[in-house]
């Protein structure tokens, strides 16, 4: 098997949950840590910095920052079952939007913290993005809850903070005619297809999607463990005898059914960009992701009259509200239809 060659003193493996680890080992220096996927811009970010010896800027550790001021606060939240409950990819996403306010706040007292002063950084915020606005304002609402729990201040800013006007669309749902125009584009032995079809068939997650092995297959079932928010959740999906042959299709012998061309199994984030790109190349319209072909999944479950807790069965959803809008949306499309076929008949 062809293999590329790594950065000088590039280290790579993935870990249990088949996330990518990269470092940067070199005699005499510290482990660094380098972001993915290889060869992103993030990582060659980082891997110029190793080289010239810099490191990356220290977390707040609750040991060294000042008591009462938020440096110290964020830190006690990082190694609070709060944070540490959640999901490695959620934990990420979480710190990225704290530290972007650490970075101009950490020195300040909790305690002086203000619904107006809030309501200012929010403001400020939103200038230049709502999403961004709404999403700190949840990290926000979380800190200062614990905040008076531990006792940091005695009220909290929050519940006198004003909202932030944020509208999103959230992920377009794959149709049946892009399902049919990414599979004409995509024939069965390719990659994209296989990864298409066990997102069809399957509806997990692409965090599951990416891990999913060989092993995984056990007669008729696919039982795969999920993991969201550190709750394991096991599953055992039918295989779908259409879906069956796409899996006694594969003809590589990676343990992991998803690989590169490189012959190495896909990180979450270049997973989801791959998918974007083949359904682009298959001429779907914009905003067809990975997430709205988990949608597709379950929308098409609850066209064929499954309830929703046998949805969730298949896709491994936790929130039971969240699969009843797609059962919803059905249940209204053949209310109407009846009700014009009543019309009809009355005519």
């Amino acid at each position: 098997m062809n293999r590329f060659k790594l950065p000088k003193y590039t280290r790579r493996y993935w870990d249990r949950q088949g996330k990518e680890r990269i470092y940067y080992r070199r005699a005499g220096q510290p482990q660094t840590p380098l972001r993915g996927p290889l060869f992103s811009e993030a990582f060659w970010d980082d891997y110029q910095k190793a080289v010239k010896g810099q490191k990356p800027k220290a977390k707040p550790s609750a040991a060294s920052a000042p008591p009462g001021t938020f440096n110290n606060l964020i830190a006690h939240y990082y190694k609070s079952t709060a944070f540490t409950s959640l999901a490695p990819s959620t934990r990420s996403t979480y710190r990225g939007q704290i530290e972007q306010f650490r970075k101009d706040h950490g020195d300040k007292p909790v305690a002086a913290l203000q619904a107006k002063h809030v309501d200012a950084i929010l403001g400020k915020l939103a200038e230049t993005s709502t999403a961004q606005a709404h999403k700190l304002r949840k990290r926000l609402g979380t800190l200062m809850r614990l905040a008076v729990k531990w006792e940091y201040t005695k009220e909290n800013p929050m519940l006198n903070a004003e909202r932030v006007k944020h509208k999103t669309k959230g992920y377009e749902t794959w149709s049946d005619a892009d399902v049919a125009a990414f599979r004409e584009r995509w024939p069965e032995g390719t990659m994209q297809r296989l990864a298409f079809e066990i997102m069809l068939y399957t509806g997990l997650r692409r965090s599951d999607v990416v891990r999913m092995e060989r092993r995984h297959i056990k007669g008729d079932f696919i039982v795969i463990r999920t993991k969201k928010s550190q709750e394991l959740v096991e599953l055992n999906i039918p295989i779908h005898q259409d879906f069956r042959a796409v899996l006694d299709g594969i003809t590589h012998n990676h343990r992991h059914l998803i690989i590169t061309q490189l012959g190495e199994p896909r990180s979450e984030k270049s997973f989801t960009n791959w998918i974007i790109e083949a359904a682009k190349e298959a001429g779907l319209p914009p905003h067809r992701s990975p997430h709205g072909l988990r949608k597709a999944a379950c929308r098409r479950l609850a066209e064929a009259e499954c309830t929703a807790l046998e949805i969730m069965s298949i896709t491994g959803h936790t929130n039971i509200k969240e699969i009843e809008t797609y059962c919803a949306a059905v249940n209204k499309k053949r209310l109407a239809e009846a009700a014009i076929a009543k019309l009809k008949g009355a005519a």
